[in-house]
């Protein structure tokens, strides 16, 4: 039976995905971009969800063809609720880092160069504040090396927008940035990326760390957190744009900046 177009689900700068029909359905995502462009490792993400669908976290991957560009996986039908969880969330990084090591690391200096040298090569630069940044990102970033870290098995982009509860269960989709990494970057993208209150992180923290956080954990977590929101704004600055409003982007050099002067 010849698969049926449903709908495009979401189309983005490096890929979009249509839900396709044959019997069941299923996710085709096809890549925009050529994905080494952006630091993706397809092969690590394919093994990654394969390990991730049998420990119940992702959805099943059933063809994947690099040459194409191709991935499909099973369609995971949304619940009607889909109320926000702190513990569940919590429960879902936990189960993700506890994963099978890959080859594949996140390197966040690289990343940062990466999206640095993609605005040079449009000859762009970024703003004057987010510059001014840089500078003490850097060092933070630097500190962060310098420490003992553990290494686990990361999403490194589980936002609100890629979980989903199907089967009365949460799952964790779109796998593109996974990679070996620390811990804390996968919860400050989590913290940053949705926005959570003061008091929002300390239950997520409780919940999954099973206690109370200590200080030097804090400060571990909101070191990680300046680095990504100064990544976040490079991949807007590089890749989105044209697309984000001026008013977004001057929020979030603001939140940057206010973040940096609490270090």
């Amino acid at each position: 039976m010849a698969p049926e177009v449903v709908a495009v689900l979401a189309a983005g700068i490096s890929n979009f995905s249509v839900l396709v029909e044959s019997e069941k359905s299923f996710v085709v995502r096809i890549d925009g971009i050529n994905p080494a462009a952006n630091g993706l490792n397809r092969q690590s993400e394919w093994r990654t969800l394969q390990t991730a669908h049998d420990a119940m976290l992702a959805p099943q991957p059933r063809y994947f063809n690099p040459a194409l560009g191709a991935l499909v996986c099973d369609y995971l039908v949304p619940d009607e609720d889909q109320a926000y969880c702190i513990p569940a969330v919590a429960a879902l990084l936990r189960d993700i880092h506890q994963l099978p090591a890959r080859h594949s690391r996140l390197d966040l200096a690289e990343r940062i160069l990466r999206y640095e040298k993609q605005l040079q090569h449009r000859t762009q630069a970024p703003t004057t504040p987010v510059a001014q940044c840089r500078a003490q990102v850097l060092r933070l970033l630097h500190d962060i090396n310098q420490r003992p870290q553990p290494v686990v098995l990361c999403h490194n982009d589980l936002l609100q927008a890629n979980r989903i509860y199907s089967g009365g269960r949460l799952w964790a989709i779109d796998w593109e940035y996974c990679a070996m990494g620390s811990p804390w970057h996968d919860l400050a993208v989590v913290i940053i990326g949705d926005s959570l209150s003061t008091a929002q992180t300390d239950e997520l923290l409780e919940a999954y760390l099973g206690r109370t956080a200590t200080s030097a954990e804090r400060q571990e977590l909101h070191q990680h957190s300046c680095v990504y929101r100064y990544l976040e704004l490079l991949w807007y600055l590089a890749l989105q744009r044209a697309t984000v409003e001026p008013v977004v982007l001057e929020q979030k050099t603001a939140a940057l900046e206010n973040a940096l002067a609490a270090c």
